[in-house]
């Protein structure tokens, strides 16, 4: 009942905006920057950036207003704004350090979190401090908050270090138990994205580029913790081996992975003393709520400067996979139509096309790289891969100038599926329905859930799998000047980090966003620009507008699934997909 009355709430509050501002919009967006400059004013002296990790790091947030006004705790935070956030601090004379609070994140993989650790890392340049303070550390948080100057656990706190695993979901027997067999047609000996419906474990072909993924990515965190914490990576295997995620907490810090141990009000004791500020007077702390606002404001005076502009376009997701308006994915169709305003747009001079996918459709993959090519031969085009840029990600990113990826980025995987469900034994077996049918001709009910495809009908599909493969090697081979062949050889669907597709020339400079913003300005022969983001951010009533009360549920189901979220996701957007896919061969599950 109580859920029920926020939800009334919420929906009432959205038709009262909705219905009384509308006539008085103008007035309401001069208000909206006028209190946005007085909210964010000028940032206090002494004060400390508080970075609270706890919720969704993506690559851009959308906010859900919905779940502003039900007050969650668990929010939504783009990797753009965290990392603009902390290069403002750095330049803010009145900033004087970061106060990075581990709390529980979902979304973010290896890539993203190292370019926060990287911008971190600049940070620390400026002589500025870092403190880092956890109750329990995750693995992935641990990792991040070891490039503070000091790392500080709670007394009756624990740290995560167990090494990494990848734990794919098979659907095969539950497919079986319920009547529903997958048809399948790949072309890829490592595309395994089809075998959670048709085996019960991994294939031997997965198992290795499994290994060989997690094995380069353990190795890269190893080295970072190792450089900033001053122990050996291989004393940080051997606590890894002994699961060291409920030790007591005195032993952290005996082993070198934690500095001391603090209760909360400590820290912010210990923080006072750093910032100078009297034991009884309140720590300023700015939190990312005012940096946002704060980054709004200098956004709207940088945009009106009239520079030159380099265009940063946002694409992450699933590509046509999506049924969510906070999590809209890649929509190729608008994907297509804002890369051609940016072609079309005289100050805009080059584009950064940062991509952040596991692929999807392979025919909306193929529609965008169509408008790829048609922008590169207008300016310059570099891509700046983030968590994924794999299968449908990779497709999309091939035709590009240059292509930066950050060493532990998952890309490659050029391959494409095709699964078709036959509900047979569900219809007729379990519910007893009945079928039968009249055709003109013989494979004129093609693809029907009430039977299984015949032979014909599997070679016909089959070749039209083979024929998008063959498309697809050619648009790399064409985007990476190489022959089919060559491509051939590092394709069958085989999922490659950033640092090892660099070196078999998938990917060009290993890298952050910056970088290859940098990149792009060299190749436009730009010494002055500004840098604009793309799409356009929604303003608050179009949010409201836009919000489903499904996406109000879409919230609080991933924060409940937690790291189990995507493969139920995927289960449910399947039926909705495309049926011939380009896309990650597997869903993670890495912890």
């Amino acid at each position: 009942m109580k859920k029920f009355f926020k939800t009334t709430l919420a929906y009432a509050l959205a038709l009262i905006i909705a219905g009384l501002l509308l006539p008085i919009v103008g007035i309401g967006i001069v208000a909206g920057i006028a209190a946005s400059s007085s909210e964010s004013g000028d940032i206090e002296k002494n004060s400390v950036l508080f970075l609270d990790l706890n919720g969704v790091i993506e690559e851009r947030a959308v906010e859900n207003p919905l779940a502003s006004i039900m007050d969650d705790e668990f929010k939504s935070y783009g990797l753009d704004e965290i990392l603009a956030a902390i290069k403002e601090a750095k330049a803010n004379e009145n900033i004087k350090g970061i106060y990075l609070q581990a709390g529980a994140v979902e979304g973010a993989s290896g890539a993203s979190l190292e370019e926060i650790r990287g911008e971190l890392a600049s940070f620390k340049e400026s002589g500025k401090f870092i403190v880092a303070y956890g109750d329990q550390y995750s693995q992935e948080l641990y990792y991040l908050a070891t490039v503070a100057d000091k790392v500080i656990l709670n007394p009756q706190g624990s740290i995560a270090w167990h090494g990494l695993a990848s734990t794919p979901v098979f659907y095969k027997d539950l497919l079986e138990k319920i009547g529903v067999e997958m048809q399948v047609f790949k072309v890829g000996t490592y595309k395994s994205a089809v075998e959670p419906f048709i085996a019960t474990e991994m294939s031997d072909a997965n198992r290795e580029q499994l290994t060989e993924m997690l094995d380069s990515t353990w190795d890269e965190l190893l080295t970072a913790v190792s450089a900033s914490r001053g122990v050996s990576k291989e004393m940080l295997n051997e606590y890894a081996d002994k699961f060291m995620d409920f030790c007591p907490a005195e032993e952290y810090v005996e082993c070198g992975m934690a500095d001391t141990l603090l209760y909360k009000d400590g820290v912010l004791a210990y923080l006072k003393s750093l910032t100078g500020v009297d034991a009884d007077d309140d720590l300023k702390l700015v939190t990312m709520d005012t940096m946002r606002e704060k980054l709004k404001v200098a956004k709207k005076l940088e945009d009106a400067t009239g520079k030159s502009k380099i265009a940063v376009y946002y694409a992450f997701g699933d590509i046509d996979g999506s049924t969510s308006s906070l999590e809209e994915g890649i929509n190729s169709k608008k994907v297509i139509k804002e890369l051609r305003e940016l072609r079309e747009d005289d100050d805009v001079k080059a584009v950064v096309l940062r991509v952040n996918s596991p692929g999807g459709s392979a025919y909306g993959s193929e529609q965008i790289w169509r408008e790829v090519t048609l922008l590169k031969a207008a300016k310059p085009v570099v891509v700046s891969m983030g968590d994924y840029a794999a299968s449908g990600g990779y497709y999309i990113s091939c035709a590009a100038d240059c292509i930066v990826a950050s060493p532990i980025t998952l890309t490659g995987s050029i391959g494409i599926f095709g699964v078709i469900p036959c509900a047979e034994k569900l219809l007729k077996d379990k519910l007893g329905l009945g079928f039968d049918v009249v055709k003109t001709n013989p494979m004129a009910d093609f693809g029907v859930l009430s039977r299984t495809f015949t032979p014909q009908e599997r070679v016909v599909l089959q070749n039209h799998i083979n024929n998008g493969y063959a498309l697809f090697l050619k648009r790399c081979a064409d985007g990476r000047g190489v022959a089919v062949d060559d491509i051939a050889k590092i394709a069958e669907g085989r999922v490659w980090t950033g640092s090892k597709a660099k070196e078999i020339g998938l990917v060009d400079e290993l890298g952050d966003l910056d970088k290859a913003v940098a990149i792009a300005a060299q190749k436009a022969g730009l010494a002055d620009y500004s840098v604009k983001a793309y799409p356009a951010e929604k303003g608050i009533l179009e949010k409201l507008m836009d919000t489903k009360k499904e996406d109000y549920m879409e919230t609080m189901a991933r924060e409940t699934l937690g790291g189990y979220y995507n493969s139920i996701k995927f289960l449910r957007n399947i039926g909705n997909c495309d049926r011939i896919q380009a896309r990650l061969p597997f869903e993670l599950n890495i912890k």
